[in-house]
């Protein structure tokens, strides 16, 4: 449990402290250095053996990669426009979705009407209302559903942590010449630099690493029930770190929102 709960605050304070880097890197500068830092991670852990994989195998460690690279950047895009705590929720719906799909359960039915309200909440029309923010999380919940598809395939045809270190690896080199160019027309001051630094670690490392070991003690369905933490934890740090206040009827939609995935996933047979 201390594990679990660890990753997600590491998660969303290293994402919080992304979002202090934004206004000297900008999203995009912000999530090029983290995918640098997964890609040394992965890489050293993972160790993967380029030279022997077939086309076959390529395949979807491309998608992956490819998927791997827009969940990020969409996710701190919209942490930029909307807070911390509206955007990770609303990436939150990706796995949520992953879980309903499928079902013909009544419980489902209902905890997939229940998320539905809370984004018609979270998305309602006030003068305020950050439309493009709004789109772009979303857009990071439809990565994150992609990313545990690809996962599984990845998965399923290369061993260990092979396919995902590769992926790791192919994402950050996507991202070295446009981060080049950011860094180079957005010189990072030292705080900057670090901030972004230790959000990859932050959110790449540290939760990689507490995943793994809980994954070792705990059913898969414990650890899906505790990731119902993330868009609490990333309220919470918002409001404390970043001054982001939300609203009555915010609050209840993100409660809403892993009260649903809460239900669903601890209802549901092993």
């Amino acid at each position: 449990m201390a594990l679990m709960l660890g990753s997600g605050l590491s998660n969303q304070s290293g994402a919080a402290l992304a979002a202090l880097a934004f206004p000297v890197l900008g999203p995009v500068g912000v999530v090029a250095v983290r995918q640098w830092v997964a890609a040394a991670v992965l890489g050293a852990v993972g160790r993967p053996r380029l030279r022997e994989f077939t086309a076959a195998k390529w395949r979807p460690v491309l998608g992956l990669a490819l998927v791997f690279a827009g969940m990020n950047l969409s996710l701190y895009a919209a942490i930029e426009r909307i807070g911390l705590g509206l955007a990770v929720t609303l990436e939150f719906l990706g796995p949520l979705t992953v879980a309903l799909a499928g079902s013909r359960r009544r419980t489902d039915l209902i905890a997939a009407l229940a998320a539905a309200g809370a984004v018609a909440v979270l998305a309602r029309p006030t003068p305020s209302t950050d439309y493009p923010g709004i789109g772009l999380a979303l857009l990071a919940a439809v990565c994150w559903g992609c990313y545990i598809l690809c996962n599984r395939t990845v998965g399923a045809w290369l061993p260990g942590l092979e396919g995902s270190a590769a992926a790791a690896l192919v994402s950050g080199a996507l991202y070295l010449p446009v981060g080049a160019w950011v860094l180079w027309q957005h010189p990072p001051t030292p705080a900057a630099l670090a901030c972004a630094l230790a959000a990859g670690v932050l959110s790449s490392a540290v939760p990689f690493v507490s995943d793994l070991l809980a994954l070792r003690r705990v059913p898969p369905h414990l650890f899906g029930v505790f990731m119902s933490v993330n868009p609490v934890f990333a309220a919470v740090i918002g409001l404390v770190l970043l001054g982001q206040h939300l609203d009555a009827a915010s609050w209840s939609a993100i409660a809403a929102i892993v009260t649903a995935n809460t239900v669903v996933v601890s209802t549901r047979a092993p």
